[in-house]
């Protein structure tokens, strides 16, 4: 695909590229959020503000997710409503960026006329440029890798990384208390090629950010009273980078991101399996500020699928390490990723998946259907031969299981107090507010003043209080347990300045 694209529509003169209103919605997983607020800021920071929809937007953009074909399904039906919308107004920008405009740029821009811009999660330094392009220079501009990045030479490697680089460390950081649980990318790409995944041909090769980097941006995130950080990764404990003749490593990076003044919590996601080293947990167990909460994806408990998903460990190796985890972090908890229906996966298969999962007993577990990725391995060697009503059926199970276990153990925190960090308003809440606003009365059962926050293991918790808690930590004695929340009552709060709050 060409760098630059022109069409023959009217430019869009009359809108200034230093106002106006935007609308970003997000799809997938953190790396997409993240990579979402680097580009509010980069809006933010050209004069606009965010509008409470695409019917008040002028720029209207979708950061995209390739991972499943429910994902894009979900683009492409957002995309038919913002065509009608833009009938309406001829001048608003639609922009399509992330991993499936990489993916899929050509069938986006040749069956999509409405949209304006295309932008790779490998280019979004370059997000401010095209919009200009779209209003000043009456271009349809593309910014993708397409999986160049490794066919660059040395030096346009390393001006691309540069480029990439320099939107994390000046990132725009809110004042707005919004701040309190960051993200901070530790590592881009990704160098597994699992047989089903499609983030390698999309975000590119894997490479560590600098050290000194992540060290900054984080005590940058403190300055402005973030509180919990989240290191991220494709495959987190995989991180390695060469630093005065020495490789720096995962744990030790643990290690200096802890020693950062303000931070008081510190998670990282997501890890493998086949990389993960003792001296990670050994890290979670020494150093204080690092919580007890480790997502490390199995995703099927059959050693003949995770070969045909080129995973590289056996189920064994991935249950010892669970052991390893549980004996050197006490207390830890656990989140796994499943794919059921993987392609020649048998009753049997399956059977070992819900065994792996009644075994390690995790306190979460996302769990997929397996759809076909253009492109990948499994799609060009492997046929999807397993039947969607069997994927349904065993997707189903496996929610099942997993319920009946997270219920368990969310029971057992019953007569606690737990820290928790106080996030904000409860969905409840926030719906409730919007109830008293328009019609003056709460509806049925849902509280105004009903708050949400997580514990160090990452469990949800549901409480009542009042709206000055947001941002502390505070002790809730535990009094019920769905599978999913927590439910209590708060004991003892901190004496921390609360944050600003917006209801």
């Amino acid at each position: 695909m060409a760098a630059e694209k022109h069409c023959d529509r009217m430019g869009r003169a009359s809108m200034s590229a230093a106002g106006g209103r935007y609308f970003l919605e997000t799809m997938g997983c953190q790396m997409n959020r993240l990579d979402s607020e680097l580009v509010a800021g980069q809006l933010r920071a050209l004069g606009y503000e965010p509008a409470g929809g695409p019917d008040d937007a002028d720029i209207v953009l979708i950061n995209t997710c390739s991972v499943r074909q429910h994902a894009e399904d979900k683009v492409y039906s957002r995309l038919g409503e913002l065509r009608q919308l833009k009938r309406r107004r001829a001048d608003m920008l639609i922009g399509i960026i992330g991993c499936m405009a990489e993916r899929d740029g050509d069938a986006i821009l040749s069956e999509c006329e409405h949209v304006d811009l295309l932008c790779g999660p490998n280019q979004l330094a370059r997000v401010p440029e095209l919009i200009q392009a779209v209003l000043a220079e009456r271009q349809r501009p593309v910014a993708l890798m397409e999986n160049q990045s490794r066919k660059l030479s040395p030096a346009e490697r390393s001006l691309a990384l540069d480029s990439l680089e320099a939107i994390d460390l000046n990132r725009v950081i809110p004042t707005d208390g919004s701040v309190l649980q960051s993200y901070v990318r530790v590592q881009r790409g990704c160098d597994k090629f699992c047989s089903f995944c499609v983030v390698p041909f999309t975000r590119g090769p894997e490479v560590g950010r600098p050290p000194a980097n992540i060290v900054q941006e984080s005590q940058r995130l403190a300055d402005a009273g973030a509180k919990e950080i989240t290191l991220l990764g494709q495959t987190v404990n995989s991180y390695a980078y060469q630093e005065n003749g020495r490789t720096v490593r995962f744990a030790e990076l643990l290690a200096r991101v802890h020693a950062v003044s303000g931070i008081e919590r510190l998670r990282f996601v997501t890890s493998y399996p086949g990389d993960f080293t003792d001296d990670i947990l050994e890290a979670m167990r020494d150093l204080p500020k690092v919580c007890e909460y480790l997502h490390i994806p199995a995703q099927s408990g059959s050693n003949t699928v995770l070969e045909r998903m080129k995973r590289h460990y056996t189920a064994e190796q991935y249950v010892d390490l669970i052991e390893r985890a549980r004996a050197i972090v006490p207390g830890i908890s656990l989140a796994g990723d499943f794919i059921v229906g993987f392609t020649g996966e048998t009753d049997d298969d399956f059977e070992k998946t819900v065994a792996l999962v009644e075994r390690v007993r995790y306190s979460n577990t996302f769990i997929f259907k397996y759809s076909p990725r253009p492109g990948t391995a499994a799609d060009r060697r492997l046929a999807d031969d397993v039947p969607p009503a069997v994927k349904r059926e065993r997707n189903m199970r496996l929610l099942d299981v997993q319920k009946r276990i997270s219920l368990a153990d969310r029971q057992r925190f019953i007569g606690e107090t737990l820290e928790v960090l106080v996030e904000g308003f409860s969905k409840a809440a926030i719906k409730a507010q919007d109830a008293e606003q328009t019609r003056g009365h709460e509806v049925g059962w849902r509280r105004s003043d009903q708050l949400t926050g997580r514990t160090r293991g990452d469990e949800i918790v549901v409480f009542t209080g009042p709206a000055s808690l947001i941002g502390r930590f505070v002790g809730v004695r535990i009094t019920a347990a769905t599978a999913l929340t927590l439910h209590g009552d708060v004991v003892e709060k901190t004496e921390q300045s609360p944050l600003p709050v917006t209801p």
